[in-house]
């Protein structure tokens, strides 16, 4: 577009999520192809992935690629905490401050800061007494981690945890899992990727592409029109055990009423329940990793290989921290209110400050002196999750407010970026100076997302998308639910409406 612009990124490598979170096991939920740019064809034929869900290492090999392909490294500052920026209503710019004192102003801000960028702080008493090694999930160490003979521990069996447990528990002398709370979880099906598959894929690219954007998730799954109860039982358990074998994330999207029927999600859990069961031997064991209490996917659901038997392992043990919660850390271990582990390593797995925690780490201020953090004291509030009232020109991308973590998320940041940079032409195009959502498009947007939570089942689970995952957190449902096809046509109309909802400001009026 001929536009200026600078990247501001806190880490000494690109890849954010990928760059960080290395530990073993880990790979993405999504399958290789669809986890992809798609502006580009020439890179969608350049490009050969391995498998059909690519591991951490590889997806990062290809964010490098991209990056250097498209000369992409000159425009980003690495090693740039922002701590602070501003918006100046007389210059209409925001000014925006670095931790190392360096300072930017810019006509447009946009956060790309991630939903799953910011661990949680850890808080057991006598965590800094461990003599063994501790590492985070979510920060894991560049060098290679050796854990052979070692006596290992895992606290929590969220997404990283599951993935990271059969790697560890194969090369560890004893690992122990302190689970909160048991998670669905489906086989990821993942395999190598064949020459045919990817010539197939190849040859008809945009079409594949196009079906992920018609879909409700991004990945190209279009569910069963039926409902899950109109389907007689024979014919739904053979769409459950196909969906099982192959869908993996999608799983929840084989019929069209799962996350909206709890008749429906009931069915879905007991065929999960039930897979649960033939994979662990040991009946306790069995019943402590048997999710209850809420519905199917209303918590994120893991994607996983080979999870479940990792447990009928003479060298694993499942501590249920529920039952028996975790006292303290000491010099030796982890101490329950009724055991001692003794370990030689404890790994954090336990999380993220879902969605606003890394939106509201820099001090970020609107009109006024209004802090972003003021702002959204009782929760997020914005207009499409992409603009705020009071904080013009200040974009967020697949934030809070937005189909965000319940899509495909590359797809759904590019489908931000491409209407944003119509928004941006448009603006240039005459003279408009200054976006900002007004208060009732904000207000009318906020009924829309909770009309759509409404109509789902995730608020009867305590998760992410619910702010549940942290002490103190506003309990609003985060995420647009309406699925990617619905709101990307929000959007259409959005512009085709000459941008209502938002004002648009020329320079002089603004001075006037």
């Amino acid at each position: 577009m001929g536009l200026s612009c600078i990247v501001l990124e806190a880490a000494d490598a690109i890849g954010g999520v990928w760059q960080y979170n290395g530990y073993p096991g880990a790979r993405c939920d999504v399958e290789s192809y669809d986890y992809s740019y798609r502006f580009s064809p020439e890179l969608e034929q350049e490009w050969r992935w391995s498998e059909r869900y690519a591991t951490q290492p590889e997806i990062l090999r290809y964010i490098n690629h991209v990056a250097d392909r498209f000369d992409l490294r000159r425009d980003i500052a690495l090693k740039t905490r922002v701590v602070r920026a501003a918006y100046d209503a007389g210059s209409m710019r925001w000014k925006i401050a670095a931790e190392d004192g360096r300072h930017w102003t810019t006509t447009y801000f946009l956060l790309a800061v991630g939903q799953l960028s910011t661990p949680k702080d850890t808080v057991y008493p006598g965590q800094d007494s461990f003599t063994g090694q501790i590492i985070y999930s979510a920060r894991w160490p560049k060098e290679p981690v050796d854990f052979s003979g070692k006596r290992v521990g895992i606290i929590g069996t969220g997404s990283s945890g599951v993935q990271m447990t059969p790697v560890i528990a194969r090369q560890a002398d004893h690992l122990t899992v302190f689970q909160r709370t048991p998670n669905f979880s489906i086989p990821a099906a993942n395999s190598p990727v064949t020459e045919e598959e990817d010539r197939a894929v190849k040859a008809d690219y945009r079409a594949r592409r196009e079906a992920a954007r018609n879909s409700p998730s991004g990945l190209g799954f279009v569910p069963d029109s039926r409902a899950a109860t109109d389907v007689p039982a024979e014919e739904r358990e053979a769409a459950f055990e196909a969906a099982w074998d192959r869908l993996g994330f999608g799983f929840a999207l084989t019929f069209r009423d799962i996350i909206t029927d709890e008749a429906s999600n009931a069915i879905a859990s007991d065929f999960i329940r039930s897979k649960i069961a033939e994979q662990v031997d040991d009946p306790e064991v069995r019943d402590k990793l048997t999710p209850r209490g809420f519905p199917f996917a209303t918590r994120r659901p893991s994607v996983d290989s080979g999870y479940f038997a990792t447990f009928n392992r003479p060298n694993v043990a499942l501590v249920d921290i529920a039952a028996q919660p975790i006292s303290e850390i000491t010099e030796k271990g982890i101490r329950t209110t009724d055991a001692d582990y003794p370990l030689d390593m404890i790994i954090y797995a336990t999380g993220f400050d879902a969605f606003t925690g890394s939106l509201l780490k820099p001090e970020i201020v609107g009109k006024g002196g209004v802090t972003l953090r003021e702002a959204w004291a009782a929760g997020p509030q914005s207009f499409l999750g992409l603009c705020v009232h009071d904080f013009p020109n200040m974009f967020i991308i697949v934030g809070p407010g937005s189909p965000s973590l319940l899509s495909n998320v590359l797809l759904s940041s590019e489908e931000q970026i491409d209407w944003l940079a119509l928004l941006i032409q448009h603006c240039r195009d005459r003279g408009i100076a200054e976006v900002e959502a007004t208060k009732d498009a904000q207000d009318a947007w906020a009924s829309t997302l909770n009309d759509q939570a409404r109509k789902t089942l995730y608020p009867l689970a305590a998760s992410f998308y619910m702010g549940a995952e942290m002490p103190g957190k506003p309990r609003v449902f985060m995420p647009y639910a309406g699925g990617v096809q619905r709101y990307r046509s929000i959007l259409e109309s959005v512009s085709e409406n000459g941008y209502a909802g938002l004002m648009l400001r020329e320079k002089d009026v603004v001075d006037a």
